[in-house]
């Protein structure tokens, strides 16, 4: 059966939640196979799906998309959809337009949007519409220019605070979970504690309520830079440079495709074949 909010929800406190990012029909197929509680289509598709820097250029479209693939492959798993950078920032009523064209043609059982206390009118107005959001705060990939980068978020007794409020206000305005990226873990700990809503950590340590990865870090997969939150559980860039290496040699000296990998035919039939031919020349 579909995992639900309530089953989410009474996970709080008792038994943390799993949740990975994926873009592709047969990534969520396998996941729900695994068990993996929730699965996020993260606007990061721009960077590991699409080859963008950041993930400023992705498009509502860009998410209906790929939204649509997991959710076809994934029949138990919880699926958030993220939301893009402009496609909930400049009115509330764009934000909900956004998100309910992103539910309606992908069926997924929620949306994610970036921000605290400046965006709960956002997130008021959307679960007002009948649509579950799941809040993001701490570091927010979409503010990284006005952020200064990619930078561990509540350091300084300001920043906590800020924190706090934000983690308040988005859970006030309705959002039955909240996202919280590169905060220390005693703050993430803090806060988990302080909400009724499900805090869900990536490099926030281990207190939350749950934890999420872009899957491609912890398998490994793309063999460059990974953040130090990340814990590569595979190492398949490796093994897949070696497989296609070893692909382009068999291709170059004849010993793919093999007899195994042929379909044969009678010798009676290529002889008939030959005599045929020769008659024609």
């Amino acid at each position: 059966m579909k995992t639900t909010i309530f089953d989410l929800l009474s996970r709080k406190g008792q038994q943390p939640v799993s949740m990975l990012t994926a873009y592709d029909y047969n990534t969520a197929r396998i996941m729900d196979e695994a068990g993996i509680d929730m699965i996020l289509v993260g606007d990061s598709l721009g960077n590991v799906m699409l080859g963008y820097e950041n993930t400023l250029a992705v498009t509502v479209d860009d998410m209906i998309h790929h939204g649509k693939a997991v959710c076809r492959g994934a029949k138990q798993a919880f699926v958030v959809i993220d939301m893009p950078f402009m496609s909930y920032q400049t009115s509330v009523e764009e934000a909900v337009r956004n998100a309910g064209r992103i539910m309606k043609e992908t069926n997924c059982q929620a949306v994610k949007l970036e921000g605290g206390v400046e965006y709960a009118d956002r997130i008021k107005a959307i679960t007002q519409a009948g649509i579950p959001v799941v809040a993001h705060i701490g570091l927010t990939p979409q503010s990284f220019n006005a952020l200064g980068g990619y930078k561990v978020q509540g350091k300084s007794l300001e920043q906590a605070q800020k924190l706090i409020k934000d983690a308040e206000a988005v859970e006030k305005a309705g959002a039955f979970a909240i996202t919280l990226e590169c905060v220390p873990a005693p703050l993430a700990k803090l806060i988990t504690e302080q909400s009724d809503a499900l805090t869900i950590g990536i490099g926030a340590g281990n207190g939350c309520d749950g934890q999420v990865l872009v899957y491609q870090d912890m398998l490994g997969y793309t063999g460059g830079f990974v953040p130090k939150f990340v814990k590569k559980y595979a190492d398949l860039h490796s093994v897949m440079l070696e497989a296609f290496k070893q692909y382009k040699e068999e291709c170059a000296n004849r010993s793919f495709p093999e007899v195994s990998q042929s379909y044969a035919i009678s010798d009676e039939v290529m002889q008939a074949l030959f005599e045929v031919e020769e008659i024609r020349r």
